[in-house]
């Protein structure tokens, strides 16, 4: 067996998300979540409902402090780790789910999280983002969406709607956004969701179900920034949100509206909103987020569109893969079995037969 062949060795695809963390001694609350720093967002922020949200749901969780470990990069997003009574690391513009891979790696005894805004991951951090994705890192990362560059004063990020008129874009931005799940899914993410942050009950489910899949789990929250980009998703809170709102639960039909009137059908080669009285109740699509292939949460990102005529929230997709981090711990166990690490190591490398003379 080469090196190579042992990549899955002491894989157990049983395993969670948190398999391996140590859990609190005794009952914990959201204050047990707080640090002592001020928090140092902007009034209305959608930031100060996730932190909320998110302290809560972790004193639910009921895991050790000291074993939680936050990795942002930077944005607003990224001021996280200092609200957080845990370990943190506000690191570098993009490149959080590389430091978040090398903790996971080393430290299989963490749960590891990234938070992260939609410029931060998607533009100089869009290289790290999917392929930490598509390695299948064991670590849940947040990406927070609120379709604009808030640190910086209000420039057109790579989710802003087209004709979006900013500082950096005067006449209106000419760029088409990204659609930030079918990237994920697209990078092959084993896990991908999507909350509104006034939503906390959804929020919180989805956090949970994150934190709990081994592999990477990526949620991308919307939210807003009451002050370069005030009410971006107010259609999805006020009105006729009922009817844009496409929520998902495993193994119930996907319908939607006040009053069920909408569902999600086949539509050729992808899905499309029906009215639910036009169409028999056997064309209605029954949910399944553990669906292996990729298509069919692809399918559903697609109908999420960029002027929030629908927007899909929930799990798209958690499905078992083997994890990158599973992998290499195997295999540097296997080399260590193999060649026992002794004090002479690095003389016996330095001074061994696989050298080589570069003649004058």
């Amino acid at each position: 067996m080469t090196i190579a062949e042992t990549s899955l060795v002491g894989t157990d695809l049983g395993l969670t998300g948190l398999s391996g963390v140590p859990a609190a001694d005794g009952p914990q609350k959201v204050k047990d979540f707080t640090s002592d720093q001020e928090v140092r967002w902007c009034p209305g922020c959608g930031d100060y409902v996730i932190l909320a949200t998110v302290r809560g749901f972790l004193a639910e969780l009921g895991l050790r402090r000291e074993n939680l470990m936050f990795v942002s990069g930077i944005g607003c997003s990224s001021r996280f780790p200092y609200y957080l009574d845990a370990y943190g690391i506000h690191s570098i513009h993009g490149r959080a789910p590389a430091i978040a891979t090398g903790l996971a790696v080393t430290r299989p005894d963490l749960s590891v999280w990234v938070v992260t805004g939609d410029g931060d991951a998607l533009s100089i951090g869009g290289n790290h983002l999917i392929h930490a994705l598509r390695r299948n890192v064991n670590m849940t990362i947040l990406l927070f969406n609120n379709r604009i560059y808030g640190l910086t004063k209000g420039q057109y990020s790579p989710t802003s709607e087209p004709g979006k008129v900013t500082k950096s874009t005067p006449l209106g931005s000419v760029d088409h956004p990204f659609n930030t799940l079918s990237v994920a899914l697209g990078a092959e993410a084993s896990f991908a969701a999507r909350a509104l942050d006034s939503d906390r009950a959804g929020l919180t489910e989805v956090l949970r179900a994150a934190a709990e899949h081994r592999g990477t789990s990526f949620v991308e929250i919307l939210q807003d920034c009451p002050i370069f980009n005030d009410g971006s998703f107010d259609v999805l809170r006020k009105g006729d949100a009922e009817s844009r709102l496409i929520p998902l639960r495993h193994g119930r039909p996907i319908r939607f509206g006040a009053e069920g009137e909408f569902a999600v059908v086949q539509a050729g080669f992808g899905l499309a909103v029906a009215r639910t009285e036009e169409v028999p109740e056997s064309d209605i699509i029954v949910h399944d987020a553990y669906r292996d292939d990729p298509e069919y949460a692809y399918a559903l990102s697609r109908l999420s569109d960029q002027d929030l005529g629908h927007v899909v929230t929930g799990v798209f997709r958690a499905v078992t893969r083997a994890t990158y981090d599973d992998g290499v711990r195997a295999q540097a166990s296997t080399a260590r079995e193999r060649k026992p690490v002794g004090p002479d190591t690095l003389q016996s490398l330095l001074t061994g037969t696989e050298t080589w003379t570069v003649a004058p």
